[in-house]
Parts: structure tokens; C-alpha cells; sequence
């Protein structure tokens, strides 16, 4: 496996798509680097030379925030939220959606598995 910016990308996939496990890359952002740096989309990774891998690394740290950079901006993003005390602050502190979900149901990947409550008396119950 080619070892880039710190990750291990499959050396049996498309330039293209090996490119997206890089935190902070996607489709869009791997195209645009193999289009400036003049590499084939369609060349697997582990057909990589050490010069290219180097390429590779250098345009896409000086061109983008990737990996730790980016993870440290988006932990500072979220904690100058929390700290003025905005909505979208508190819904990060709670741990409740962000972006306007409901909760009545759903949202269970922020809330996490179902807590029953007890004492609530069904309708047939209380006949």
C-alpha cells in the first residue's frame, strides 16, 4: 500500500478514488489534483513511483487542508461555537442534531441507542 500524507491509500484502486481516503479529499479535490499534476485518473495507486507519490503530497499540503490541519480547524470551528454560547453550540454540547432534524424520532446517530423511561402507562392500562 502507498503511504500518503500519513495514510495508507489501496494500491489496487483507481488513482481517483484512492485519493478520497485521505481525510479532507474527495472526488472533486482528487480530480483536480491528477488534472495538475498531469497523472492519469485510471492508474492504479500501486503503479505509483516515489516521485509522484511526493508530487502528489506536496500540491495537495499546499493546496488544501488535509488531515490533521483540517481536523484541528473543524475541533475550533465547533469550540468557538460552544464557547459564545450560539444555538448551534448548544446542540453540539447536548449532542442533538445541528441542522434542524427533528427528534422527535430519528436522529439516533447523535443521540445514540434508545434510553427507556420508566412509569409510562399505555393507553390500554389505564382503562
Amino acid at each position: 500500500m502507498p503511504r500518503l500524507i500519513g495514510v495508507d491509500i489501496p494500491a489496487n484502486k483507481r488513482l481517483e478514488i484512492a485519493l478520497t481516503y485521505v481525510y479532507g479529499v474527495g472526488r472533486a479535490t482528487a480530480t483536480k489534483v491528477c488534472d495538475a499534476l498531469g497523472l492519469d485518473r485510471g492508474l492504479r495507486a500501486r503503479d505509483l513511483n516515489e516521485d509522484q507519490l511526493t508530487a502528489i503530497a506536496n500540491y495537495v499540503q499546499k493546496n488544501y487542508p488535509v488531515e490533521g490541519q483540517l481536523r484541528r480547524q473543524v475541533t475550533s470551528a465547533i469550540n468557538r461555537l460552544r464557547e459564545i454560547g450560539c444555538y448551534r453550540g448548544l446542540r453540539h454540547r447536548r449532542g442533538l442534531p445541528v441542522r434542524g432534524q427533528r427528534t422527535r424520532t430519528n436522529s439516533r446517530t447523535r443521540k445514540g441507542p434508545r434510553k427507556t423511561v420508566a412509569g409510562k402507562k399505555s393507553v390500554k392500562g389505564m382503562k
